[in-house]
């Protein structure tokens, strides 16, 4: 745990995970980091090389957002925040956000990782029932979002799903909206600094089922769960 990092009970803050009692009986040590509480670590010893091994770690508390319509590409490239053309890929974006374009009128937006809400509450701020087609798709009331990271991670999602997402078919960037453990989510691969990692997202209603069944799937290969403080590339708030 960084010197930063101060052991805090999460009902003490405005938003935590869905299901952080699972958290706090894996043992995991909590800070806040924007308005959220985050699983911080887990009270490992070396829990970054659990992360390049097979680590799963619980960002729910982070921004997140969702728009819908046949105006959202255009209203959103207004705001600075262009999609690509393809659905089923994942854009950058200025801000750090990440744009998941899961149909041709429909974004999933996952926030900077390092907690900045500023892009995702500005663009929130920016629609207004005005706007003629677009909608907002309340993402971080209704989704989970977990990651999932390591040289092992392709090898476990075959366990549990059934589109192949290794590195070498599955590129960076690229999308999935499928059946993980029997279950409807949304998988995007996007690596961190020389990790391999894929978002998994769901109905905020299943966190908990999906979260052990995904640590029962990666028991195999000696995974774990992992805090973030464990993700590289990321400036700890």
């Amino acid at each position: 745990m960084s010197a930063a990092t101060t052991p805090t009970a999460p009902e003490q803050a405005l938003r935590r995970s869905f299901h952080y009692r699972d958290l706090v009986a894996a043992g995991a040590r909590f800070r806040p980091l924007g308005d959220g509480m985050i699983a911080a670590d887990y009270g490992g010893a070396d829990e970054m090389a659990a992360a390049r091994n097979l680590g799963l770690a619980d960002l729910s508390p982070l921004p997140r957002a969702g728009f819908k319509g046949p105006g959202m590409a255009e209203w959103l490239a207004s705001k600075g925040a262009s999609l690509g053309p393809d659905s089923n890929r994942a854009y950058p974006t200025p801000g750090g956000m990440l744009a998941a374009r899961l149909a041709p009128g429909e974004v999933l937006l996952l926030g900077d990782l390092t907690g900045d809400d500023t892009a995702i509450a500005g663009l929130e701020r920016a629609w207004s029932y005005d706007i003629a087609g677009v909608w907002p798709v309340p993402r971080r009331e209704t989704s989970f979002w977990f990651m999932v990271t390591g040289e092992n991670a392709a090898a476990m999602f075959s366990k549990i799903c059934g589109v192949d997402l290794r590195p070498k078919t599955f590129a960076d960037h690229a999308i999935a909206q499928t059946s993980v453990a029997r279950t409807n989510c949304i998988v995007i691969r996007s690596n961190l600094p020389n990790l391999v990692g894929y978002h998994l997202l769901g109905d905020s209603a299943s966190a908990s089922f999906m979260w052990t069944s995904v640590l029962d799937a990666m028991a195999e290969f000696g995974g774990a769960p992992t805090g973030y403080d464990a993700l590289p590339g990321l400036v700890k708030g």
